[in-house]
């Protein structure tokens, strides 16, 4: 079957957005802005702090005066990221908790590709730049990583002691499907021609797969 046509947008034209009620006010919530822009573009390496002043429309030593350093910027976007993917996945595991192994599952991965499809470039810094954090700024985002982590491995378990998955090595597993949604923000868009519920339902598909769901 011949593959149709596509022609994905870079990251950099989508929106840059953050979750509601997460931004601060004033000029603290526009240094945000501007340094989730120029990270997603240019990466934090390749940002500087007078690109992201510029952007604001102030100087460097004001920015100063609201983050300490570009690495705060950075740590702050990474940890609403985080903080947004927690409570996402919490949502869905709780709204699922009397439901089968296979439903809860879906639900979790329906609910971590549909993140990287409202916020693609916050998702791309998230996932991307937590790195270039040092280990005092990033311990926050990684506790809450695991705590994402968690979650998923909890229920690829209990889908193991249930018999309603097969799988041979429940750390890789989750690994992989941990790993499915997070380039959907580098190419998601209209291009596509689907929804962001269809693209989430099928990797709810494959996650299924991943484990052999018993249907």
């Amino acid at each position: 079957m011949e593959l149709p046509a596509w022609d994905p947008r870079r990251v950099v034209a989508m929106e840059t957005a953050l979750p509601e009620g997460v931004t601060p006010p004033g000029t603290r919530g526009k240094i945000l802005r501007a340094g989730l822009e120029l990270f997603a573009e240019s990466g934090f390496a390749g940002a500087s702090i007078r690109q992201i002043a510029g952007m604001v429309g102030i100087n460097s030593a004001t920015l100063y005066a609201h983050y300490p350093s570009k690495g705060h910027v950075l740590a702050e976007l990474v940890r609403i990221g985080h903080e947004e993917m927690r409570t996402r996945l919490t949502e869905a595991a709780t709204g699922t908790r009397d439901d089968s192994a296979p439903r809860q599952l879906a639900a979790l991965v329906r609910a971590h590709v549909l993140l990287h499809t409202d916020y693609p470039l916050l998702a791309v810094v998230t996932n991307g730049e937590l790195h270039a954090l040092p280990p005092e700024l990033a311990a926050p985002s990684i506790q809450l990583r695991e705590e994402c982590r968690r979650l998923l491995a909890d229920v690829i378990e209990r889908g193991i002691g249930s018999g309603e998955f097969e799988v041979d090595d429940p750390l890789l597993t989750v690994t992989a499907i941990g790993g499915l949604g997070v380039q959907v923000a580098q190419w998601f868009g209209p291009a596509l021609e689907r929804t962001r519920e269809q693209v989430a339902d099928q990797y709810a598909q494959f996650a299924l797969r991943i484990v052999n769901a018993v249907r």
